[in-house]
């Protein structure tokens, strides 16, 4: 299974930022459209991630006020990425490493959408239910012992 596979089945709604945009516009928007993430992109360039945990760390940083920080601040300059052609497993590894619920997905410099460690759970245990339905098809389709004498 790839990445694509799972964009498939998402969408492409995607929600950018600018970098000089205000952290609390990003918090607003964060919260109106329930995302865990937003994308920081600058002329067509992805910049950076935003997430929760970056939003949290800040307001600490900001003594329990997001004041008048922007996102360039608080966003994480070096996200972790893949491309649509990036395996499953590779996916894992590399969000399990860095602890990181959200990844950009890009192919040739465009942003084509991000996945989160949510959407990867969510695909490896649909795979493995597909799996089991259809082993337990086969098997109760397995001929049985005087059926094969016959």
């Amino acid at each position: 299974m790839k990445v694509s596979d799972i964009l498939r089945v998402k969408g492409n709604t995607l929600y950018t930022l600018t970098p000089l945009e205000p952290l609390a516009l990003a918090v607003q928007i964060m919260a109106e459209k329930d995302l865990g993430s937003i994308v920081i992109m600058d002329y067509g360039d992805l910049l950076g991630m935003l997430t929760f945990r970056e939003v949290i760390q800040s307001i600490v940083k900001n003594g329990g006020v997001v004041g008048d920080t922007t996102v360039r601040s608080a966003m994480d300059d070096h996200p972790l990425t893949c491309s649509p052609e990036t395996e499953m497993d590779e996916v894992r590894r590399m969000m399990l490493e860095r602890h990181a619920r959200y990844m950009p997905v890009i192919e040739n410099r465009h942003l084509m959408g991000v996945i989160s460690f949510y959407d990867v759970a969510k695909a490896v245990v649909d795979s493995q239910n597909f799996e089991n339905k259809m082993l337990k098809a086969y098997i109760k389709d397995w001929p049985s012992e005087e059926q094969k004498t016959a």
